[in-house]
């Protein structure tokens, strides 16, 4: 059988990994912004916490635009096509506060959490084990970020 007929879920893996990617996008530019506008007792921690978290979301989203790819449809093209697809919200409040960030990256993580168990469906569905398997490694990345944020406010 060729690889062709057994990728039958294709388009909906990279449908999928395309809304994670924007998300990423998302998630990864406002937690720069946070980084940038954090003040407070906590601001070195945050600061250091926020840009950390910021790099190893951005360190995910060239491979899974070349997942996109090598499941044979185009990857996000713009800014402009991540605003249509992202469903992690922006945030241009001037002024929030320390605990509101922590809270509202906690929250924004859960929903990539949510997206990467959609991905994982879908590759599963599919067959696509390579992406099935990147997917296991970013949702433990994003776990984590939950946990550090998630401590860091004392639940």
């Amino acid at each position: 059988m060729s690889e062709k007929t057994t990728q039958k879920n294709q388009p909906a893996v990279a449908d999928a990994l395309n809304a994670l990617l924007a998300d990423s996008f998302a998630l990864y530019l406002k937690t720069k912004n946070y980084h940038w506008h954090v003040q407070g007792p906590h601001f070195r921690e945050l600061h250091l916490l926020f840009d950390e978290q910021a790099t190893q979301i951005f360190a995910t989203t060239d491979p899974i635009a070349e997942r996109v790819r090598k499941n044979g449809a185009p990857a996000l093209r713009s800014i402009g096509d991540i605003g249509r697809r992202q469903s992690i919200r922006d945030d241009d409040a001037a002024g929030s506060d320390a605990e509101a960030m922590i809270r509202t990256l906690a929250a924004d993580n859960r929903t990539l959490l949510g997206q990467l168990k959609e991905v994982k469906a879908a590759a599963e569905a599919d067959g696509d084990i390579a992406t099935s398997g990147l997917v296991d490694g970013w949702a433990d990345e994003t776990q984590q970020r939950i946990w550090f944020l998630e401590a860091t406010l004392g639940y």
